[in-house]
C-alpha cells in the first residue's frame, strides 16, 4: 500500500462512514413513541454500513502512519485497536436492537427495552471512543501525518466523549440529555462524530491529491 492509496483510502472511508452516519441519527428522533420497525432496522442497517466503513478508516489510517512515520506505529495501532473496539462494541449493540425489534410482534422503542445496549453505548462506547480520538490526536500532532487542526479536534472530542463515561449512574431515560442511554450520551455524541469524521476524509483526501500532484511535479 502506498502512502496515496493510504490517504485516498483513508479519506473515502471517514467520508462514507460519515455520510452514513448522518442520515441515521436524525431516524432517531422521528418519532415521539414506539418507532415501526422500518425505522428501527432503517436506522440499524445504515449504522452498521457507517461501523464497516469505520473498520476500514482506522485500518487504513494505522497504515498510513506505518507507512510515513515507522517511528509512530504503535501510537497509530492504539488508534487502530480502540477503533475496532469501539466499532465491535456497537455493531453488538445493533445486533441486540435489531434481534428485539424482529422478535416483538409489536413495534418497541429498543432504545428503553433493550437494556443490555445501555451502558454499550453509553459508557463503554465513550470510554473507547474516548481512548481512539486521543491516540488519533497524539499521532497527528507527534507526526503530521495530516492536518495539525485534526489533532486539536481530536483532543477536545475526545474529552467531551470521556465526560459522558459517567453517565451510566443517570437512569435510563433517552430522553434525557445525560443518562445510560440518554440523548447527549448517544445520539448527539454519534452526530458530533460522523462530521468530525466528514471533515477529517475530506481533509485526507485532499491531502493525498496534493502528494500525488508534488510527486508528478
Amino acid at each position: 500500500m502506498t502512502e496515496t492509496f493510504a490517504r485516498r483510502l483513508t479519506g473515502v472511508a471517514g467520508i462514507a462512514a460519515a455520510v452514513a452516519l448522518i442520515v441515521e441519527v436524525p431516524l432517531y428522533f422521528v418519532y415521539s413513541g414506539p418507532p415501526p420497525d422500518t425505522n428501527v432496522l432503517a436506522r440499524l442497517l445504515l449504522g452498521i454500513v457507517a461501523l464497516a466503513c469505520l473498520v476500514v478508516f482506522v485500518t487504513a489510517f494505522r497504515e498510513l502512519v506505518k507507512r510515513t512515520h515507522p517511528g509512530y506505529e504503535w501510537a497509530g495501532s492504539i488508534a487502530s485497536a480502540t477503533g475496532l473496539v469501539y466499532a465491535t462494541i456497537t455493531l453488538v449493540s445493533m445486533g441486540l436492537e435489531a434481534g428485539a425489534v424482529i422478535a416483538a410482534d409489536r413495534p418497541v422503542d429498543p432504545t428503553i427495552t433493550v437494556s443490555g445496549t445501555y451502558i454499550l453505548y453509553g459508557s463503554i462506547s465513550r470510554l473507547m471512543l474516548g481512548l481512539f480520538l486521543t491516540a488519533v490526536g497524539y499521532t497527528v500532532a507527534r507526526t503530521d501525518v495530516l492536518h495539525r487542526w485534526i489533532s486539536r479536534s481530536a483532543y477536545v472530542l475526545a474529552a467531551i466523549n470521556l465526560a459522558f463515561v459517567p453517565s451510566l449512574f443517570f437512569g435510563n431515560t433517552p430522553a434525557h440529555f445525560y443518562a445510560a442511554n440518554g440523548w447527549g450520551t448517544t445520539a448527539l455524541m454519534g452526530a458530533v462524530l460522523s462530521y468530525w469524521l466528514l471533515a477529517v476524509g475530506i481533509s485526507t483526501y485532499r491531502s493525498s491529491t496534493c502528494l500525488h500532484d508534488s510527486i508528478a511535479a
